[in-house]
């Protein structure tokens, strides 16, 4: 039999030689994660991009807590909460879009987007309309779906069973074949690439075409490439958006799928033409999650929290200048906050996260791209810790 140390299966994650007792965190303060060692390390990685304004913070801690007293959980199939209301139209507002479907998280959110734009497409004339267009290189989340949407072969090689062909947006020609749904689209940086950067130019075809457009701000969205949404600086007008993540501080699952007055208006007729979407999780629109939610967007306004992404972005470019001309590195990437440091040595990336923990810095690396993704609210010199720890494990 196996010589397995935890009953717990972690994601993405070898369990054969996974030490439990080497990487249990405990606690969470600010910026910092404190494993079961009574070590405590800088989360640079915001617990894979979604800490937004740090762990344990009390104004969401509070609402938490009210929001549980007052009303924990009751479902949105056929019914409403208050909160849910008050957070779908928070979001309309700050995306331009005009309605909010919950979910449970990212993946679920991409999920109820492709079934969202075939139902749409039936429903409006054009069943044939039933191919989706994604960027070379793309990540979506790993249920089916999703995984459909993916273009990168780790995540997704050995299910090909469950999932479906998706074309790649690799010129302006595959927007025009009419059998097309949408297409869908990383704003700027596709994270699970590497940090990789997408020229702004790619994206000017979206401005116009007839499929439907789908952005996926999951791990771009609230405040992390330096705006609120990655989008807003590729001036797109989409029809759904999809967000997670950092909706809610980053604490609790949620996501939401953000679709336009065009779309939801295709779903509109008597109840015996069956037009409403036939989709749904248990947990939308959850009042604990929600409450969580709308105190991380009060949190954006009173703290300034954009303000300090960008005085981030700028001390972290300050260092990369220097950290690019180093031998060991070979390219350095930056969209605000969102950071890729790639490698030279092949093999290195997983040694020099190992050699980062024990200095006191928590990241993942992709491959051999060791990744700075940071709270939105850490302080000067946690971001300078993170590069003098960098740097004193390449030397």
């Amino acid at each position: 039999m196996l010589q397995v140390r935890s009953r717990l299966w972690l994601p993405f994650t070898q369990m054969q030689s996974f030490d439990a007792a080497a990487r249990t965190f405990v606690r969470g303060e600010g910026s910092m994660l404190v494993d079961a060692r009574g070590n405590r390390v800088y989360d640079a990685v915001s617990s894979i991009w979604t800490i937004v304004h740090g762990h344990g913070h009390p104004a969401l801690v509070e609402a938490i807590a009210a929001q549980a007293a007052r009303l924990d959980h009751a479902t949105t199939l056929g019914a409403s909460n208050p909160v849910a209301e008050e957070l779908a139209a928070r979001l309309c507002e700050l995306t331009g879009t005009d309605y909010a479907f919950f979910g449970g998280d990212g993946a679920s959110a991409i999920e109820a987007a492709l079934k969202m734009a075939l139902q749409y497409w039936q429903q409006n004339g054009a069943p044939e309309r039933t191919r989706f267009v994604r960027l070379v290189d793309s990540y979506h989340g790993d249920t089916a779906g999703a995984m459909s949407l993916s273009d990168i072969a780790v995540f997704k090689s050995r299910f090909g069973a469950v999932q479906f062909e998706s074309i790649p947006f690799d010129d302006d020609e595959a927007l025009r074949a009419p059998d097309v749904a949408a297409v869908i689209v990383e704003p700027i940086v596709q994270a699970a690439a590497g940090i990789r950067i997408v020229p702004h130019e790619r994206y000017a075809a979206l401005r116009d075409c007839a499929p439907l457009v789908i952005v996926d701000e999951i791990a771009t969205g609230f405040g992390r490439t330096g705006t609120m949404f990655a989008f807003e600086q590729l001036a797109l007008r989409p029809d759904i958006v999809c967000v997670g993540k950092g909706i809610t501080g980053g604490i609790l699952a949620l996501s939401a799928t953000l679709a336009s007055e065009r779309i939801f208006a295709a779903f509109l007729g008597a109840p015996e033409e069956r037009k409403q979407f036939f989709h749904g999780h248990s947990f939308a629109g959850n009042p604990i999650a929600c409450a969580a939610a709308l105190a991380s967007l009060r949190l954006f306004e009173r703290e300034g929290t954009l303000a300090r992404a960008a005085a981030i972005a700028r001390r972290s470019a300050a260092r990369l200048e220097r950290l690019a001309r180093h031998p060991r590195v070979r390219e350095t990437r930056q969209a605000g906050t969102m950071i890729g440091i790639e490698l030279r040595e092949p093999g290195s990336g997983a040694a020099v996260a190992s050699a980062l923990y024990e200095r006191g810095v928590f990241t993942r690396p992709i491959g051999e791209t060791i990744q700075f993704v940071p709270p939105l609210s850490s302080s000067d010199a946690e971001v300078e810790s993170f590069f003098d720890a960098l740097e004193a494990v390449l030397a």
